[in-house]
């Protein structure tokens, strides 16, 4: 499920924050939400659509271009590969990153993704896609 700017959430759900004008984040949104099969399990928000706020979410706009952040139901923010840890577990397919909690590997798959999300614009093709400022990361 997409959730529009001022739409709630269910009261259970996921709340994942992503990067709507990057093409490797929206895949990456559009699978976890087929995985979901309409449950409610996810949400995503697209911090790019006219009308977010990061304010919301007590962050500002380039903290939340700087990595992936989620909100789980009793309001706590979680970043980087928890996101994924969680959203996979919630649609049935936990054990596809279960081995990024092991000792080593978890600091490991952290260090892989925050490079990653700094680097994603230039590695997708998309580093000069912003003229308006709204992709800085």
């Amino acid at each position: 499920m997409t959730k529009q700017v001022g739409q709630s959430n269910p009261a259970d759900a996921l709340e994942v924050l992503i990067d709507g004008l990057c093409p490797l984040c929206k895949r990456e949104a559009r699978f976890l939400e087929r995985l979901d099969k309409g449950r409610g399990r996810l949400v995503m928000t697209d911090i790019t659509a006219p009308g977010f706020d990061a304010s919301d979410y007590g962050k500002t706009f380039d903290d939340l271009m700087g990595e992936i952040h989620a909100v789980r139901p009793g309001g706590e923010l979680v970043t980087g590969v928890e996101v994924f840890r969680e959203a996979y577990s919630r649609v049935g397919w936990g054990w596809l990153l279960a081995w990024t909690r092991w000792p080593v590997l978890r600091q490991v798959s952290d260090a892989a993704y925050r490079w990653f999300a700094r680097n994603r614009l230039r590695l997708t093709g998309h580093a000069d896609r912003c003229e308006e400022g709204r992709c800085k990361v």
